[in-house]
This record gives C-alpha cells, sequence and structure tokens, in this order.
C-alpha cells in the first residue's frame, strides 16, 4: 500500500516539476491560487498534490462560511455501488467501485424493522446486527444525537456475501443515512471523517474506499488516521465477473491464511502492486495481467477453498481479458477486458472481449461443476450519494442533481 500511495504521490511530483520547469523558462513574475493572481516565492507555492493545505488556505481566507445543515430529516434514500478490493496484490489496501448499485431507505418510525428486496434479501440479518444498522449507529454518535427508532428497506443489487463488497456498501449507506438524518456533517480535507468511522468499523479500507468515492483507490494507515488516493482508471476497461451461487465467508477466507509470509513473497507482492498502479496510471492494460498476480492470499484460497480460481483465471486471459483475480475474499471471480466505447450495445462484437471472456469463464464453471451467473458491467466513477430526502435539500433558489 505505502509503495502504490508513494507512486501516486511521485507522479503528482512529477508532473508539477514539469510545470515549473515551464513556468521558470517563461519569466512570468505570477501564477493562480485559487481565483487569486499573486506574486509568490517559492516558500509560497501550494503544489498540485498539496490538496489538504489548498483546502486549509481557501477556508481560511473566507469572510464568512455559511452554516452548516443542521435540520434533521425524516427520511434518505442513499445508493451505494459494489466494490472489488485487492485487485490482486493489493490485499487490504487497494479496491475499485462496480456499477451496480444498491439502495437504502431509513426513515424514522414507531417501530424497528428491516426489510429487504433483491440480492441475498433471505439471507442478511433484520436485526441490529446488520451493518447498515451499525453504520447509521456510528454515524448519531458520531454527532452526539441520540439513535432514534427507525425503519430500514433495502433494495440490494448486489451480490451478498460473495466478494463484491455488500458489507462495505451497508456500513457507508449506514453512516451517510445516519449522518443526514441526524442533521450533522463531516470534515473531509486534513481528516477524511467518513472514511475514519466506515474504516474503523471495516478494520481496513480496501472496500469503503471506493464506497465512498468510486474510482480506483489505494488507501493506508498513516500512524494517526487512514489517507487514501484515487488511482487513473483506464477508458474503455469493462469488467467481466462469474458469481457462484454459494456464499464465501470472509472470515474463512482469511483463516486459511498463514500469520506470516517469507520475504519472497512480500518483495513479490511488493513489485507486483507497483507494476499494478503504474499499469493504470499509465493506461498499459497489458501490464495489468502481471500487475495482479499475488503470493499472499490468491494461492492460498485456490488450493483450499475456491478449487477453479487459477483455472478461471487462465482461461479469461487465453480468450482475451486483460487480466483476472479473485474479487475481495471471493468467489467472485473479476476478468477486466478493454475496448468498449460508448454503449457497447451499439458497437461491433468484435472490436471488444468481454463476449469471448464471459464465455471462457462461463466453460470453466461448468467443468468444475459450480453454477453461478455472469456479470458484464464497468467501473463506478462516483461513490455512495443521496438520492431523495425529505425535507429536500433543495429549495426555490437552489436546486441540486436530482433535484434531492
Amino acid at each position: 500500500a505505502a509503495v502504490a500511495y508513494g507512486l501516486l504521490q511521485m507522479n503528482e511530483r512529477r508532473k508539477w516539476e514539469i510545470r515549473r520547469e515551464s513556468f521558470a523558462r517563461s519569466s512570468k513574475p505570477s501564477f493562480i491560487i485559487g481565483n487569486d493572481t499573486e506574486t509568490r516565492t517559492d516558500a509560497g507555492i501550494v503544489l498540485p498534490h498539496n490538496h489538504e493545505e489548498k483546502m486549509r488556505r481557501r477556508i481560511a481566507a473566507r469572510v464568512a462560511v455559511e452554516e452548516d445543515n443542521l435540520t434533521p430529516r425524516r427520511s434518505v434514500t442513499v445508493r451505494v455501488p459494489a466494490t472489488s478490493a485487492n485487485i490482486g496484490p493489493g490485499y487490504d489496501c487497494l479496491g475499485m467501485a462496480v456499477d451496480l448499485w444498491s439502495e437504502v431507505t431509513v426513515e424514522r418510525a414507531e417501530q424497528f424493522s428491516i426489510t429487504a428486496e433483491g440480492e441475498g434479501a433471505t439471507q442478511m440479518p433484520k436485526d441490529e446486527s446488520n451493518y447498515l444498522v451499525i453504520g447509521v449507529k456510528a454515524a448519531f454518535d458520531t454527532a452526539k444525537k441520540p439513535m432514534p427508532t427507525l425503519k430500514y428497506h433495502v433494495v440490494s443489487r448486489i451480490p451478498y456475501a460473495r466478494g463484491l463488497g455488500s458489507s462495505s456498501a451497508a456500513i457507508v449507506a449506514g453512516i451517510i443515512a445516519g449522518l443526514v438524518l441526524a442533521g450533522h456533517r463531516l470534515p473531509c480535507w486534513g481528516s477524511e471523517a467518513l472514511l475514519q468511522i466506515a474504516a474503523g468499523i471495516e478494520g481496513h479500507p480496501d472496500n469503503v474506499a471506493p464506497a465512498i468515492y468510486g474510482g480506483i483507490q489505494v488507501g493506508i494507515h498513516n500512524g494517526t488516521r487512514w489517507v487514501t488516493e484515487r488511482i487513473p482508471c483506464p477508458s474503455g476497461l469493462q469488467l467481466v465477473m462469474f458469481i457462484p451461487d454459494f456464499i464465501g465467508k470472509t472470515s474463512s477466507a482469511r483463516g486459511v491464511l498463514q500469520p506470516t509470509v517469507s520475504r519472497e513473497e512480500a518483495a513479490f507482492n511488493v513489485g507486483r502492486v507497483a507494476f499494478l498502479v503504474h499499469a493504470f496510471c499509465s493506461g498499459n492494460l497489458d501490464n495489468l495481467r502481471y500487475g495482479v498476480q499475488d503470493k499472499m492470499h490468491q494461492p492460498q484460497r485456490g488450493e483450499k477453498l475456491y478449487k477453479y480460481l487459477f483455472p478461471m483465471i487462465d482461461a479469461a486471459e487465453r480468450a482475451g481479458a486483460c487480466c483476472a483475480y479473485l474479487s475481495g475474499a471471493g468467489p467472485t471471480v473479476m476478468a477486466f477486458t478493454s475496448g468498449a466505447s460508448g454503449d457497447i450495445f451499439t458497437q461491433r462484437e468484435k472490436e471488444r472481449t468481454d463476449w469471448a471472456v464471459a464465455n471462457a469463464m462461463i466453460q470453466t464453471a461448468d467443468a468444475f461443476g459450480i453454477k453461478g451467473k455472469l456479470l458484464v458491467t464497468s467501473a463506478a466513477n462516483e461513490g455512495a450519494r443521496v438520492v431523495k430526502v425529505e425535507p429536500p435539500f433543495s429549495s426555490d433558489s437552489i436546486t441540486y442533481r436530482d433535484n434531492i
């Protein structure tokens, strides 16, 4: 995680050095920070990657800051994406938001209840142990307000316990819903408070970070707090996933792993995760195949839990996939393909490889007697967001997206 995070920072710094050299050659006496053009010394320069310092200066420079909207809400609906964690060697630190969404509605009520429809509706807990409820409670605790009696309704399109972040989606949706209901807002720049709450519940940022922010995220704990950065997602990337019919418990998947790794295994994964991040940043999709290789968890899980894993990875790559890997703790196998442009149903199939890769994965599943479904989608650029709230945030003078 530290290597991947460092590569992103180096990439930003290099871009700044190129700009600064060009600036020096032009001999211009000033440059723009925010909306003001000022002459600055080097000591006053804010580099492009210093996002938190720029935000601190922006807030400090404002004459007045509007009051937070502290009005508690009666009900709120939150839309949250699925996520695919690890992406091979990025154990507990890399994750991607997937264009596959669930919606949860939380509203004040006289009696507690949880109802659900869709994926895993009969399997998810219907009591306070549900991560959705845990997320809401964490939000009210953060707001230092008593949690009222609430009722919950889940429209689930994220396969339950299949390695696609259903638990993290529930946590993030619950926290966001709780904050809106409580009328409480959190600081982001310099603290990423929402991430701290979510990762504190989940224990790591690989799923919750992309669920919050969207895209591909790399997250680490810097000794004080969780921090995360977005990794560029190449255009035209498609996600082809085989989702088995059976549940994969994270506790069982972690149970097959050894408590220690060898120096050789550690060095292997450090190199692969650096190669993976570089492939994303450069858009070199051919290198993804090597970047997703791993020795920390996939071989162990493939040997003891998912015998079909590596035969399916090999079949997907032979059929034209850029790469394939075990999504999260499994059992879903995720493959990346390229060549998509615009709406794929208006594009010639032979320009893409998703159809051939999907069939290869299905054939492998059949050979191992594994039943499941094949889903083709893409990465999600945005994370969880409020899609409906009562009373609304929009007013006669200001209308927010979807008239929220």
